[in-house]
């Protein structure tokens, strides 16, 4: 049997260095006070702790994908990279593009070179709010034993940042926007191919972006018999099996607001994954909540690095203010 390990874990404000000569004038201006301290020592840190999980993941064999979002630039997904090259023995690479939000950070993929190669053609989608929030990147991996193809879309969707159901249009936005996007994958690719949405969406499971707008349902059912609402003989209605449903109510978060458990970082995969014409199947989906190391106390609270403007205080034992997920597919 031959499966496949995804990841995807919100980093927490990997910047690159206070310094960078990579950074362009008008971020270096608006990032200035905020990463005072961030220094290479400061960045070293961050990432080895990061690392030190990364390469435990899939029983110590590192992951063969991983999504990242929370991360400024190559450079720093790229120290991650070479960090986990070292450790696992296997030689990893990143997909990276530039995005527009204002604080600039972005997302990414590392992937496994021996295992994955990704299509030279990369989508990323800018949703408009009043500025340009993070893209909806797109990489369609071909698995290099088989030929066989993931579609990959990494996600960072608007924070509750001013209230939660303040924000919730902004949400909204890109739910429906991702929903689109599916179905426009589906209509020119096929609606047996393997789409995993991967991210932080910044809402539940159950919240009104990503149940409604972006078609995330609990019941494999619903998307077996969907049909296309005007015509039945098109595409099928873009739902999405949420594969975070299962924890609800088990007591379990990817991203602990005050005493308030969330599960904010989730996986949704198109009915090519259901259907048993597709070319895999998931095994499981899970959090990685069992290193003692990324809890703690009574709520299990991530263990946060801490942001860079607080580089002078930050908790050298931390790590994100995120827990990582991962999910296993077989391939038939």
């Amino acid at each position: 049997m031959t499966t496949h390990f995804l990841a995807w874990w919100n980093l927490e404000n990997l910047f690159d260095v206070e310094t960078s000569p990579d950074r362009i004038p008008w971020l270096q201006h608006e990032l200035a006070s905020y990463l005072k301290g961030w220094d290479q020592t400061v960045l070293t840190k961050k990432v080895t702790n990061l690392c030190s999980v990364i390469r435990q993941l899939n029983n110590n064999e590192g992951p063969g994908i991983m999504g990242f979002c929370e991360l400024e630039n190559k450079r720093v997904v790229q120290l991650i990279s070479q960090n986990i090259s070292a450790a696992t023995g296997k030689t990893y690479d990143v997909v990276h593009v530039e995005m527009n939000d204002h604080r600039g950070i972005d997302i990414a993929f590392m992937y496994d070179t021996a295992l994955y190669t990704p299509e030279p053609e990369i989508f990323s989608h800018e949703v408009m709010k009043r500025t340009g929030t993070r893209d909806l990147l797109q990489v369609n991996f071909t698995v290099n034993a088989t030929g066989k193809k993931l579609f990959l879309i990494g996600n960072h969707w608007p924070s509750r940042s001013g209230g939660q159901y303040e924000s919730e249009p902004f949400r909204i936005m890109v739910g429906e926007n991702l929903s689109y996007w599916i179905k426009r994958i589906m209509e020119i690719r096929g609606e047996t191919e393997a789409i995993i949405v991967m991210g932080d969406l910044n809402d539940e499971p159950f919240n009104r972006s990503v149940s409604e707008y972006a078609l995330g349902v609990a019941d494999e059912n619903i998307i077996e018999n969907a049909a296309h609402p005007i015509l039945p003989d098109t595409v099928h209605k873009p739902y999405l099996l949420n594969l975070m449903y299962q924890f609800l109510g088990q007591n379990r978060a990817t991203f602990v607001f005050g005493n308030e458990k969330n599960l904010l970082d989730q996986f949704l995969v198109s009915r090519g994954l259901i259907l048993d014409a597709g070319a895999f199947r998931v095994l499981e989906a899970n959090i990685a909540d069992h290193f003692p190391e990324l809890v703690t106390g009574e709520y299990n609270r991530p263990v946060s690095f801490g942001a860079p403007s607080s580089a002078h205080s930050y908790n050298p034992e931390g790590f994100s203010d995120h827990l990582p997920i991962y999910m296993v597919l077989e391939e038939k």
